[in-house]
């Protein structure tokens, strides 16, 4: 196994089943990798805070930072539910498709480094928030979003959280956008750029199921036509009638942004779906008609 000390050919596996099936490597080599990418992007929560002079921030800026707070708390239980599900899935797969069975317990094994990563932007920002004296998170509000979501299938699953990947990461850019406060801008690019190589990873995930023949392509575009249809879930808050959910929370159903611009871009992504449903499935849609086509077409097959 090699020894790194210059991380910029570190990367993601893209095709991680072929990695397994084709390329012969272990779960120890896959690891490895995934440690090395994780090393490489590696930052520090307590300089990014402390870069912030919370006494120049606007009041758009506060707003944006309390929604980001709240939000990220939901992301703890995705983490935790994901390495639960990814064991069970592997067992179940063992002595079937061992190949799968690897697949499962990377993404498993991976769930720690995405943990680990969105602990970083939940209490950033709620430091922030806290520093800025804003209403404080209450502890009832803290085990609320702490719930974790129902079981699905683990391809629904998989593509759900790149989607949810997806709209944080364009709403942080859009943030970074907002903001006349460059230390702030950074650290909404920085947690941005987290958000997109996690999604990255959620693609690699879903393909390898797809490639190994045992998921169909269906479950990704029904997924994605949830989100794309009209009125559907990549509008969040902002739909006309948002479900009473009993069961956990959707943080995009909670974003509160009145009186201020609302950090969005319906259109990038949109565009970022489309592309993940490509890598995934092979398939070209370019509308939220097409995805919603392709689907129907998907469950006659």
């Amino acid at each position: 196994m090699e020894v790194v000390t210059d991380y910029r050919d570190v990367d993601i596996i893209p095709n991680l089943y072929g990695a397994f099936a084709e390329d012969r490597m272990s779960l120890v080599d896959v690891t490895w990798k995934q440690h090395l990418y994780h090393e490489k992007r590696r930052w520090s929560a307590a300089v990014f805070v402390s870069a912030v002079d919370i006494d120049t921030l606007s009041m758009a800026d506060r707003i944006y930072l309390w929604n980001a707070g709240r939000a990220e708390l939901t992301t703890k239980p995705g983490a935790d539910r994901l390495a639960r599900i990814a064991d069970t899935e592997c067992r179940r797969w063992q002595g079937i498709d061992d190949t799968l069975a690897a697949v499962m317990q990377s993404c498993g094994t991976w769930s720690r480094y995405w943990n680990e990563e969105e602990a970083f932007h939940e209490t950033t920002f709620n430091a922030l928030a806290r520093r800025l004296g804003m209403e404080p998170r209450g502890n009832d509000t803290f085990i609320e979003f702490r719930k974790v979501f129902p079981d699905d299938n683990m391809l629904r699953t998989l593509f759900l959280l790149a989607i949810s990947e997806i709209t944080a990461m364009v709403n942080y850019v859009c943030c970074a956008r907002l903001t006349k406060n460059a230390a702030l801008a950074a650290l909404f690019k920085q947690v941005a750029a987290d958000e997109a190589q996690h999604m990255r990873y959620f693609v690699s995930f879903c393909k390898a199921l797809v490639d190994s023949g045992r998921y169909r392509a269906k479950d990704a575009l029904a997924i994605a036509h949830l989100f794309l249809r009209e009125n559907g879930e990549l509008h969040g808050s902002h739909r006309d009638r948002v479900e009473a959910r009993g069961t956990h929370v959707n943080w995009w159903d909670h974003l509160d942004t009145e009186g201020i611009e609302r950090p969005d871009d319906l259109d990038s992504k949109q565009k970022a779906i489309y592309s993940a449903l490509k890598s995934v499935t092979g398939i070209d849609v370019a509308s939220p008609e097409e995805v919603e086509e392709a689907w129907v077409e998907s469950v006659g097959v």
